[in-house]
């Protein structure tokens, strides 16, 4: 089970064949820097290469009126001076006589993407593919799109393979209204999409791309629109709109696949979105959406324009894609105004139709949208001062991420465990080392001093144990471990294990223990270190670095804490190093725990250290290996509403830690 990436050299052909800037960006480039990126980066070599095959007519069938087919058809014969007076039939769309073959090709590929995923031939893939397909619809070409290559994926993934619920995320700059319209009355189909905005002023100006627009008749609901009224976004601003209204519509949904319309024009520098996420933000939304469908997720490349921005994108995409751990994400993490007055809108406006939304306190109430204009400004021309500033954030961002990729190469080893029980590694999942090492006696004696509970030989082995795997990730010798601790022996274990990592060289150390874990009295209230405690008496915040929550005891409980508390926390803390305790009588069960450590591998940069009871069943243990090593968490079973104490608990201690932890607010 790896990773595709779906492509073909013939998707280059088509080229604008006469002036027009609008359309001069859509070039063959954007594909070829893309491979050449993947390949010195050494991540093509690691995927599962297929060449892309051309959709049939029957296929584009699934979407596009024969007649539109039929037309397309025909523009491989016409001349130059035709093609470019049909192409102002449409809006930014330009035609070439190679137009069919390649739009053919990039439905084709996504098509393969997807039979590949589902017949379980590969766990994921991505399909590198030109002209893009979001904007495209019945029978029109719009936005240098020809056929719509996610909306036939998602049809013939219904159609071909049974399947009931499909997600679409689509994080192109530009609201893919080709697919809304298509599936805005159907319930099988969830779509979401954030784009540039701007009150109606930005392309394609649409009065369906704002929040209010959430489906029509059976599919009411299943339309989800994030519009962006200011330019600027970054990438605190997109994992806000993830863990605030993407993932809570999402896991409720329960979707079987995962189809993203990977546009990377919403990437720091690109002249059309206008944006400042960077590259490796992109890895952080991959590894989220691998929580759903069973990891089951098909990229289709749509837009991007700053050719090295979308390259890199494109690259960390890959990186998630093949399980390896997301870099650290840059800068403040602290959403924008604007933004949180567009997850406001768009929460208010899903509010009726999500459960998930309504345990959350979203308010069903939603101002009118602003009428849009008409016509399409054009973009800023290279001389403007705000385009040559985005371009050098470009550069200075691109050149941080390098300086990363160079300092903070991939670790060797993805996984170690450190287990007590003979033979237990037997049980761990291919790939996972069975670490064998230990601090030396004394020294581990001398760390356990003066707690009773480690004195014990078990004990103390354990925590030789437990330390030596926290050196190897400390060193960038392991991304991330599993370790297993003596119950009587557990709460001195973590203690000792935090302390360590802080004079070992965290910076920052976030600690999520779940159970009867509490925080040790005389732990330094440094800001270095976050505590945070699942299975609490009580919701309580005795600072801002000590958090105590009762254990949520149904699925929308669960994944209320983990997305609008424990999450936000962690991306709001930014730690370079997370312990996730499991003590004895946890509470949690064994895809919980997966799921949660499986989302706390993305703040941290995947240097995580799941620490659980010897006693615990093997199945624990694989499970556990399994998601810190890049592998999809299990199904958390059917969604249930979280009780009124679970709600009111978030309901309590969100609003007293929003002042310090900025990730956490919504409005």
């Amino acid at each position: 089970m790896g990773t595709a990436l779906v492509y073909h050299e013939d998707m280059t052909a088509a080229r604008l064949l006469w002036d027009d800037p609008e359309c001069e960006i859509e070039c063959p480039e954007r594909l070829t820097t893309a491979l050449e990126c993947l390949q010195q980066q050494g991540l093509e070599q690691r995927c599962l290469r297929l060449a892309a095959r051309e959709a049939s007519e029957a296929e584009l069938g699934l979407v596009h009126s024969p007649e539109y087919v039929a037309l397309l058809r025909g523009t491989q014969a016409l001349g130059t001076r035709e093609l470019q007076a049909l192409s102002k039939q449409y809006d930014a769309v330009y035609l070439h006589p190679s137009t069919f073959h390649c739009a053919r090709l990039a439905a084709g590929a996504a098509l393969q993407l997807v039979d590949a995923v589902l017949t379980g031939a590969v766990r994921n893939g991505l399909a590198l593919v030109r002209p893009p397909g979001h904007h495209s619809q019945r029978a029109t070409a719009n936005g240098f799109c020809v056929f719509n290559n996610v909306a036939i994926a998602a049809k013939h993934a219904q159609q071909q393979h049974g399947l009931r619920r499909v997600l679409i995320v689509d994080w192109d700059v530009h609201h893919g209204q080709g697919i809304q319209y298509i599936f805005e009355d159907d319930p099988s189909v969830l779509y979401f999409s954030w784009h540039r905005y701007e009150h109606g002023h930005f392309w394609p100006h649409l009065r369906e791309s704002d929040a209010d627009a959430v489906g029509r008749g059976l599919g009411l609901g299943f339309t989800v629109n994030l519009p962006w009224n200011q330019v600027g976004m970054g990438n605190a601003d997109y994992v806000a709109a993830f863990l605030h209204v993407l993932l809570p519509l999402a896991f409720e949904f329960d979707p079987e696949l995962v189809l993203v319309s990977a546009g990377f024009d919403s990437a720091i520098g690109d002249p059309e979105g206008q944006m400042l996420a960077t590259p490796e933000c992109f890895a952080h939304l991959t590894q989220l959406l691998q929580m759903l469908a069973g990891g089951r997720v098909c990229a289709v490349l749509e837009g991007g324009y700053h050719l090295e921005s979308l390259s890199q994108s494109v690259c960390m995409t890959v990186r998630a894609l093949l399980g390896d751990p997301a870099l650290p994400l840059s800068g403040p993490m602290e959403p924008q105004g604007s933004a949180l007055e567009s997850l406001q809108r768009v929460r208010a406006a899903q509010a009726p139709h999500w459960v998930s939304l309504q345990q959350q306190g979203a308010a069903p109430v939603l101002s009118p949208g602003t009428p849009c204009p008409e016509g399409r400004p054009s973009p800023l021309p290279p001389g403007e001062p705000e385009f040559r500033a985005a371009g050098t954030q470009a550069a200075d961002a691109l050149s941080v991420l390098l300086e990363q990729l160079h300092l903070h190469p991939t670790p060797p080893v993805r996984v170690a465990a450190a287990l007590t029980v003979p033979d237990a590694g037997r049980a761990l999942p291919l790939g996972v080392l069975c670490e064998e090492g230990s601090l030396p006696r004394e020294e581990a004696q001398a760390w356990a001093r003066p707690r009773e509970t480690l004195a014990q030989d078990e004990a103390l082995a354990a925590l030789g144990k437990v330390l030596y795997l926290l050196d190897r990730i400390l060193d960038g010798q392991v991304s991330s471990g599993m370790a297993a601790t003596p119950a009587p022996a557990a709460a001195a274990t973590l203690d000792v294990a935090v302390r360590y990592g802080l004079s070992h060289g965290a910076q920052r150390l976030l600690c999520v223990a779940v159970g009867q874990l509490d925080r040790p009295p005389d732990l330094t209230d440094d800001g270095r270190n976050l505590w945070l405690n699942i299975g609490g008496k009580e919701a309580t915040a005795p600072s801002m670095f000590h958090v105590s929550v009762p254990l949520p005891v149904t699925t929308g409980g669960f994944l209320s804490c983990a997305l609008a508390l424990v999450l936000p926390l962690a991306y709001s803390f930014q730690p370079d190093l997370v312990l996730v305790a499991l003590g004895l009588a946890h509470g949690l069960r064994d895809p919980q725990a997966a799921l949660l450590a499986a989302l706390l591998r993305g703040p941290a940069g995947g240097r995580v250290l799941a620490l659980v009871d010897e006693e615990s069943t093997p199945q624990l243990a694989t499970v556990l290996a399994s998601v810190l090593n890049g592998e999809a968490p299990p199904s958390l079973g059917p969604f249930s509403m979280a009780t009124p104490e679970d709600t009111q608990a978030l309901m309590y201690l969100r609003p007293r830690l929003e002042p310090r932890w900025k990730m956490l607010q919504v409005a």
